[in-house]
């Protein structure tokens, strides 16, 4: 038997058909779904006289991108995706449940190993952090997914990286994929995935796995994973953050992990690990206890900034900045809230920068009240907005004209943030940091 690597496992365990020579039919275990990308597939499907799904248990839906809706068009965005969800009983997370739905769906316990999920937006790969195959796309596949359950794809190549050590106080996984986009290049995964593997993969957290997979849309790739091991076992089986205890679906998955073993669900997890003699593109290195805070440089045009203008803080500190934004699917989570507490907590935001903070869900947002950490954001200055895609993508808030802005979300494009604005990704933990400080500063000054 030929040895296979766990994208290889994952389409073999789903494949329905192959209508064209290496073109896959997979079965799909869930489609996600937000207010930009899906009523467009609503409306064509109903053009077509197609208005059904193929498992409304199998469906959800958020409202995420501008939320709540800034202006007549993107409330008829969100009215079209709510009454759909409500006419074939698809669970809809409204207003005051919602959140970025890459942060929202792992967070509800719809994103599991071994599994094939689609999403109507290019940073589904988020997901692969589970071991599964989480992959963006466009309006036909979208609208093919959710009328039949069905998804057609290639197997792509993998490209592995095996991590080793730890890393260190004042750098995070962010930072790892900013070095790695850096060094690479940001066409270097293209149609490829990636596996995050080694000692060092075991030592990041769901959260931070989600942050590095997350970026893989930068990095050209099909989608990011990791092995599921302890750390997926921990967020699925032992924590409560966001568990939907009125879904069945998600009530079942709870108690079948409940009724075994972890020595049994983590053995059979390890069967979707790819084999020791697997065929890989590529295989890289990296130490993670060798990194610093990365952060993006600013080209000398506006027209060539990208992802991969990565360069340690060290070179870049004191750069000016103009605002400061701490959100998105790749930095919302409650393990950035609270590190940006930590440095944020008894200082002052400098008067010359403005800081704008967004949890990624509703739940995070929860947290943050309860553990003062919104109190703390508010001391030093910060504005707290409510669970949306904010200003990475300037639909809902925009940086004015001119600006720069320090920002822990995933794109530096020119013009996404705004008009004429840039922007320089970094950690959390760095924009914190900048935002005391009104230029680009390093983290590591304000840990303990």
């Amino acid at each position: 038997m030929a040895a296979k690597t766990m994208i290889e496992k994952i389409f073999e365990r789903h494949i329905q058909d192959e209508p064209f020579p290496g073109l896959y039919a997979l079965r799909l275990d869930y489609v996600l779904c937000h207010e930009i990308t899906t009523p467009p597939a609503i409306n064509d499907l109903r053009d077509r006289g197609l208005d059904k799904v193929f498992n409304p248990e199998k469906i959800k839906a958020t409202v995420d991108h501008v939320a709540p809706p800034k202006d007549a068009d993107t409330a008829l965005q969100y009215r079209i995706l709510r009454e759909w969800c409500r006419q074939h009983g698809i669970v809809f997370y409204d207003l005051g449940r919602h959140g970025i739905c890459h942060a929202l769906f792992p967070e509800k316990g719809y994103v599991r190993p071994g599994e094939v999920l689609i999403c109507g937006d290019s940073h589904t790969c988020t997901m692969g952090a589970f071991g599964n195959f989480a992959v963006g796309v466009g309006t036909t596949y979208l609208e093919t997914g959710l009328l039949t359950g069905i998804t057609f794809f290639r197997i792509p190549e993998t490209v592995k990286f095996e991590l080793t050590g730890k890393l260190q106080k004042g750098v995070y996984p962010k930072d790892v994929i900013l070095y790695l986009i850096s060094r690479y290049g940001v066409s270097y995964m293209t149609n490829c995935v990636a596996e995050f593997t080694g000692e060092g993969a075991k030592t990041i957290d769901m959260e931070g796995r989600m942050t590095i997979c997350n970026m893989m849309a930068e990095f050209g790739g099909t989608t990011g994973m990791f092995y599921p091991d302890e750390q997926t076992l921990q967020y699925l089986k032992y924590r409560d953050l966001g568990i939907d205890k009125n879904n069945p679906d998600v009530i079942d998955y709870r108690k079948t992990l409940e009724s075994r073993s972890d020595t049994e669900i983590l053995a059979e997890w390890r069967q979707l690990w790819s084999d020791p003699d697997a065929k890989y593109k590529a295989v890289h290195q990296l130490d993670l206890s060798a990194l610093e805070p990365m952060v993006t440089a600013l080209a000398d045009h506006p027209k060539d900034d990208k992802p991969s203008l990565g360069k340690p803080i060290s070179q870049l500190v004191g750069g000016k900045i103009h605002q400061v934004f701490i959100g998105s699917c790749t930095n919302g989570r409650i393990s950035d809230m609270r590190v940006v507490a930590e440095i944020l907590k008894g200082r002052k935001i400098h008067p010359d920068v403005t800081l704008v903070i967004v949890p990624a869900t509703t739940e995070v947002y929860r947290l943050c009240l309860e553990e003062g950490l919104i109190e703390i954001f508010m001391e030093a200055g910060a504005l707290v907005d409510t669970p949306s895609c904010s200003m990475c993508l300037g639909m809902k808030s925009v940086v004015p004209e001119g600006h720069i802005c320090a920002s822990s979300s995933n794109r530096n494009f020119p013009g996404r943030m705004g008009k004429g604005a840039r922007a320089q990704l970094m950690s959390p933990a760095t924009a914190a940091a900048s935002a005391i400080k009104g230029a680009i500063a390093d983290p590591r000054e304000f840990l303990n």
